[in-house]
């Protein structure tokens, strides 16, 4: 089966996930056993998907970001490195922020920053919030699967800052987003398993890709407490704008971390006391 699907898909990490996924135990451990005929079944489904072009995340359904395991299909983004890279930098910053934060994750998706940070900050409470109700159900449903650490997640369907109860102007340590920030011409250079298969409306954000960036930046000090921060996924190529903006906004220090291999990734723009 391995050397069969290996070279139908062309890919040994394909095949290897794959039939992880459907067997239910490491790669290793399944070379020289026989498969049930239910897991064949379920290996040739995704298989299928695969050949479409469908990504792996999606033919498998889940896929790992941090230390969770996530159920991601084509109603969500699926959870990349480089947003890793973002919640560890809203971790540095929450250090800095006192006991029991209370955090918002804007435009949350399949869950994975909000979900993250609660798993990882036993205190934090966070509010996650999307415009889009299909987006949200995916969350709620690996939400349910977090145990614990769920009960301080509330999900709130709405466009950025409008899904938020006013009373919470003024009060929350850490605003954190990785929003649509590729520009409409951008589309067309997209890899076709991104531009054919995941939700456009959390890609593109308009003709210069900053709007929404810019709308986030613009609002947050109004919902940030002193002090606060704000932790903003951008493109790297954003970086010098996303600076700006943040300095326009009120933000006294700012800055940009890389991402794994070295491009700037993540707005930083913090608000002191």
């Amino acid at each position: 089966m391995r050397i069969a699907i290996e070279r139908e898909l062309g890919s040994a990490d394909d095949a290897r996930r794959i039939v992880e996924e459907a067997c239910g135990a490491d790669w290793a451990t399944r070379l020289s056993e026989p498969v049930s005929e239910r897991a064949a079944g379920y290996v040739e489904r995704m298989v299928e998907r695969r050949r479409a072009g469908e990504p792996l995340q999606y033919a498998v359904g889940r896929w790992g970001f941090r230390h969770l395991d996530l159920l991601v299909d084509h109603r969500v983004l699926i959870p990349r490195p480089e947003t890793e890279v973002v919640v560890g930098v809203a971790l540095e910053q929450l250090i800095t922020l006192g006991r029991d934060p209370t955090v918002v994750d804007l435009g949350t998706g399949s869950g994975a920053i909000a979900l993250s940070i609660v798993h990882e900050v036993p205190d934090a409470h966070v509010w996650a919030t999307d415009a889009s109700a299909d987006a949200l159900a995916v969350a709620r449903a690996n939400l349910a699967g977090l145990g614990a650490p769920a009960t301080r997640v509330r999900l709130a369907e709405g466009s950025w800052f409008d899904a938020l109860p006013s009373e919470l102007r003024g009060q929350v340590q850490l605003i954190v987003s990785n929003p649509p920030y590729v520009a409409a011409h951008e589309v067309d250079d997209l890899p076709p398993e991104v531009a054919h298969w995941e939700p456009m409306s959390a890609l593109v954000a308009g003709p210069t890709g900053l709007e929404d960036v810019e709308h986030i930046v613009a609002e947050a000090p109004a919902w940030l407490a002193r002090p606060g921060a704000l932790v903003v996924e951008i493109a790297p190529h954003q970086a010098d704008a996303a600076t700006a903006l943040a300095h326009d906004s009120g933000f006294t220090d700012v800055d940009v971390r890389p991402d794994l291999v070295g491009r700037p990734r993540a707005l930083v723009g913090r608000m002191k006391r």
